[in-house]
């Protein structure tokens, strides 16, 4: 770019001297490749360096940055980003940011969309600093939203999101709990109340009355409003699991 802008103006400057305009040209070329090594170095940016960047744009422990780096580890897991998952986030942002959502936090997102080696263990430990558990199961929802917002849910991206979720601090059931939501077996009714399918008829309600206190939407008034949707999406699908278990054992 600066090659062509320096040689043009060179050339112009000197009245239309070709010995000018080559000189202009040159130094534009230096130009141009010094930034082409910069842009370089960038793209193979250290997890250190990828963490202080973090550091930087979340020096008030901004929990918006904490999502945008988590969001971009789940869209890139399986080696593609797609427009369906950019919409959902965007979408998640807008609803719960408002007008306080702008392109600095798009920038944020291309970013770690574009550094090869994301930090997320440590960013995950700071998350669980200023968090409680069912904070980060919502969390963990919206992960697997955003994994599933094109219909299907890779295998690297159940791997990511499980990751993720060990770092989170999130126990085994936890996220059995959450896959099964989005990942549906034959026994994912029983794997979204934290049971086994030999469990007696009490222990199944017991479970059910446990999750519905647990994770009640009123439990996390304290979040967006975006945050309240994925937290009764989440209560209606343990009341659907329980509801099927009822149904295909008879008793109410």
């Amino acid at each position: 770019m600066y090659k062509a802008i320096l040689g043009i103006l060179a050339f112009i400057i000197s009245g239309g001297s070709f010995i000018a305009a080559f000189l202009g040209y040159f130094l534009g070329l230096l130009i141009d490749y010094f930034r082409n090594q910069e842009f370089i170095s960038a793209r193979r940016e250290t997890p250190e360096a990828s963490y202080e960047y973090y550091k930087r744009k979340n020096s008030v422990q901004d929990f918006t940055t904490m999502l945008m780096v988590l969001s971009a580890v789940v869209m890139r897991a399986d080696g593609k980003v797609l427009k369906s998952e950019l919409e959902f986030v965007k979408a998640f942002f807008r609803r719960n940011l408002g007008d306080h959502f702008d392109v600095a936090h798009l920038q944020i997102l291309k970013h770690y969309l574009n550094t090869p080696q994301v930090p997320y263990e440590k960013i995950c430990n700071d998350i669980r600093l200023v968090t409680k558990i069912e904070d980060r199961i919502l969390i963990l929802h919206y992960l697997f939203g955003i994994a599933a917002a094109d219909n299907s849910i890779s295998a690297s991206e159940i791997n990511v999101i499980q990751r993720i979720s060990l770092y989170l601090g999130i126990s085994t059931a936890d996220y059995q709990s959450a896959q099964n939501m989005f990942v549906r077996k034959p026994d994912s009714d029983y794997k979204i109340l934290g049971i086994p399918e030999s469990a007696t008829n009490d222990e199944v309600k017991k479970a059910y009355r446990e999750l519905a206190l647990r994770y009640h939407p009123d439990r996390v008034a304290h979040l967006g409003e975006e945050y309240q949707k994925g937290a009764k999406e989440q209560f209606q699908k343990i009341q659907e699991a329980y509801e099927n278990i009822k149904k295909s054992r008879g008793f109410n």
